[in-house]
């Protein structure tokens, strides 16, 4: 069973002189490494973590902006066999605290700005704060630590490797595992269903917090011998400069549909400025056919869709040769077993039948951090009950119709209901809420809330506004408040989401 650190160092090795990451900071080329030189600094960050009492099996948080340093950082953890927990710098204290008490790592990367977050929120544990406005080769992590002699870690298919923090449906995110197997089969399954090798080029514009731009993008680059033109953020105007420049020319580019519409409106030049791109991908939310036309017509080519999660890694892509079905997930990756079960049964249905799809394969997650209860619920005799509801047609094509779960996904991020319902539940003047989403043009869906006061209180939503922002990240914060007398319920007392909706939009 291939595993993914032997198997990154192996290929770092190998593709030792050529280059790795070219790495741009507002447009401008910052710095950049060979495979070798990844190798190398990474080893000397490994026996900077060890120093700081960083081995097996411990957890690694990092709450970094997008740099080499992260990315060096990265394969350093995974060198010791200890677990990476990335999360999004820009958090809240109060986010950031939950993850640090969940996860208990035994160090903390985190930026220079957050040094006194971090000090005050995990007082006994080891913290290395990057100042993330100095050039990578300037770093004292860097130039300080020495080259170590070869190190005789064995790792192992079941260890885990990374923890990606999933909204959770019924209170605070939950920590998927990602082990060495489970990793190494996903990269190596994107590699082979895309045919990404050695000759290509990746403008990377992801963060590196999720699955799609640290495992799909980096790591499966990482694997392959390609090479990766990584920017610090997405910019319509400067991702479209790099997408027509040819020196050197990218091949790929892995997007969520919101950065496509916003490509798409900011486009001055036509298809033929992109012809040296061979594949445009696109996932983490639904894309609507109309987009699906807006980018073939425009850029060239029709884009891939492809579905995966942050518990499974890729599932499902449209083929990179054949047909492209607008609006399907596409058809499962080698080595995935899939059904469309009755969610209330269990009872498998038939072909073009709605039901909830269930997963079963080597790259699915054994389960949540320190959530056994919540790991159970999640499987069925192996099977990853993942939440969405789908259907298969008579070609094998999968399609997503809805979610049993109430994740939001705005703007390519999954949004948990229950943790911003939970938080604006503290609040003295409220009795009761309910968050959902709303359609939205630009962003999927958008972030709603209806809030019931308790009686004889009065709430105001610029209140509301301002105590969001304190405690949540802005794409969870809602973009609409609703103050109501009551929630609409069923006769179980649940409450009937989809009448705000209906409400919302009246």
């Amino acid at each position: 069973m291939q595993m993914l650190t032997p198997f990154l160092l192996d290929r770092l090795k190998r593709n030792a002189n050529r280059p790795a990451i070219s790495f741009f900071r507002k447009g401008r080329r910052e710095t950049e490494c060979s495979f070798q030189e990844l190798d190398q600094d990474s080893a000397r960050l490994a026996l900077l973590f060890a120093d700081r009492g960083v081995s097996r099996g411990d957890r690694v948080l990092f709450s970094l902006g997008k740099s080499l340093f992260f990315v060096t950082a990265y394969l350093a953890v995974h060198r010791l066999g200890a677990i990476a927990v990335p999360c999004n710098p820009d958090f809240t204290r109060s986010e950031k605290a939950y993850l640090v008490e969940d996860a208990a790592p035994k160090l903390i990367i985190s930026r220079e700005q957050d040094r006194d977050v971090f000090q005050a929120i995990a007082l006994r544990t080891a913290l290395i704060p990057v100042d993330e406005t100095r050039p990578y080769q300037e770093l004292p992590e860097i130039q300080n630590s020495p080259l170590p002699r070869k190190s005789g870690l064995e790792h192992h298919p079941d260890d885990p490797a990374l923890i990606i923090y999933t909204s959770g449906t019924t209170g605070p995110p939950k920590g998927a595992i990602l082990t060495q197997s489970n990793l190494a089969h996903d990269a190596l399954n994107v590699s082979k269903i895309w045919e990404i090798g050695p000759e290509d080029r990746l403008l990377h514009a992801l963060p590196l917090f999720h699955v799609h731009g640290l495992c799909f993008a980096l790591t499966t680059c990482l694997l392959t011998g390609a090479s990766v033109a990584m920017l610090d953020r997405f910019q319509a105007d400067e991702v479209l400069t790099f997408l027509r420049s040819k020196d050197p020319a990218c091949t790929l580019f892995m997007g969520v549909p919101t950065m496509y519409t916003k490509l798409l409106d900011s486009l001055e030049h036509g298809p033929e400025a992109f012809q040296h791109i061979r594949l445009w991908t696109s996932g983490s939310a639904p894309l609507k056919p109309a987009e699906f036309e807006r980018i073939q017509q425009m850029l060239g080519k029709p884009p891939v869709e492809r579905e995966g999660m942050s518990e499974t890694g890729m599932n499902f892509s449209n083929p990179l040769h054949g047909v492209k079905k607008p609006g399907s997930i596409g058809l499962p990756l080698p080595g995935l077993q899939v059904r469309i079960v009755d969610p209330e049964t269990g009872a498998d249905l038939q072909t073009g039948q709605i039901g909830e799809i269930w997963l079963k394969g080597p790259s699915i997650s054994p389960g949540y951090w320190n959530k056994p209860s919540e790991t159970a619920a999640a499987f069925h005799n192996g099977w990853f009950k993942t939440g969405d509801l789908g259907k298969k047609d008579g070609e094998g094509y999968y399609y997503l119709t809805d979610r049993l779960k109430h994740i939001i996904i705005s703007g390519g991020e999954n949004i948990s209901p229950k943790e911003i319902e939970n938080r604006l539940n503290q609040l003295e003047s409220v009795f009761e809420s309910a968050v959902f989403g709303l359609p939205d043009e630009t962003l999927g869906e958008r972030v709603a809330a209806a809030v019931v006061p308790h009686p004889g209180a009065t709430i105001q939503t610029d209140e509301l506004q301002a105590y969001c922002r304190e405690h949540l990240h802005k794409w969870k914060c809602p973009k609409q408040f609703f103050i109501v007398d009551h929630l609409p319920r069923n006769t179980m007392g649940k409450v009937l989401k989809h009448e705000l909706q209906r409400l919302a939009g009246d």
